[in-house]
């Protein structure tokens, strides 16, 4: 049986016995948050070569989206992949008609942009760092693939980085909804053919990619294809889980903002 996942410690994690070599695996605790990051040294493995940061924590069914321990981590880990300085893109992805996909441009419209704030004293002392967003929809919707897209955007606007935020897929039903996943590996969704492939090699910049498993394939159990699962309250997950990496997103390039202040200048 094919099991399809973008989660990273899902192949490799601590609970899936010996890690092949090119393979290097921590794990640590915090409060009600599980850190997993995998680093990738070898091409030719399941998951392209590079980092990945895997945080699990309470259902965003029931879980405060604006909590400071939850946003502190993700931002934490974000941060650790970005490049110090320059200009940053980020780039909801999905396509936000369908829920299970809308996370990433749900997100999006939480993101703090500054590329268009003149410069001044007030902005010079808060430090803003300079970013901007887009939602490029889906390409059967706009008839222009991802790829070319960002392509067109990058050759513009000359990020130092692109940052994606996207919905995963994962294996285990339990995870939907309570992990998040980061990575500087780009867009490489378990299904290439889904469109989505977006990486350094592409667009000429790092790519980073944060997520949120909003599915679970279930073409093997159910043995028709194009079937999915979903969390009972999608929805509410797609709602707090765009609200949380938006907030993380913008703690991360904004360090000098706390987190209500960026709640208050990205409504």
């Amino acid at each position: 049986m094919s099991v399809y996942t973008d989660i990273a410690d899902e192949i490799y994690g601590p609970s899936k016995g010996q890690v092949p070599g090119g393979v290097k695996l921590f794990t640590a605790r915090s409060g009600p948050i599980t850190l997993t990051r995998v680093q990738i040294t070898r091409q030719g493995l399941a998951r392209p070569a590079g980092r990945y940061s895997t945080l699990e924590m309470p259902s965003l069914a029931v879980a405060d989206a604006k909590d400071e321990r939850y946003v502190s981590a993700v931002a934490g880990e974000l941060r650790a992949m970005l490049p110090e300085t320059g200009s940053v893109l980020v780039a909801g992805v999905g396509n936000r008609r369908v829920t299970a996909d809308a996370l990433g441009p749900r997100a999006a419209g939480g993101v703090l942009v500054t590329r268009g704030i003149a410069p001044d004293s007030r902005t010079a002392e808060l430090g803003l760092r300079e970013v901007c967003c887009v939602s490029p929809g889906a390409s059967g919707e706009t008839g222009i693939p991802l790829v070319q897209v960002l392509a067109g955007l990058v050759r513009a606007v000359k990020p130092a980085a692109v940052l994606c935020i996207d919905s995963l897929c994962t294996s285990d039903p339990a995870r939907m909804g309570r992990t998040v996943q980061i990575s500087d590996t780009g867009l490489s969704p378990a299904r290439p053919s889904s469109g989505k492939c977006l990486t350094r090699a592409m667009l000429g910049v790092p790519v980073l990619a944060v997520g949120i498993p909003t599915m679970m394939e279930a073409d093997d159990f159910l043995g028709r294809p194009g079937c999915v699962i979903t969390p009972r309250q999608l929805d509410t997950v797609v709602k707090k889980g765009a609200e949380l990496l938006a907030l993380a997103v913008n703690k991360a390039l904004q360090q000098r903002l706390s987190i209500a202040e960026l709640c208050y200048l990205a409504n």
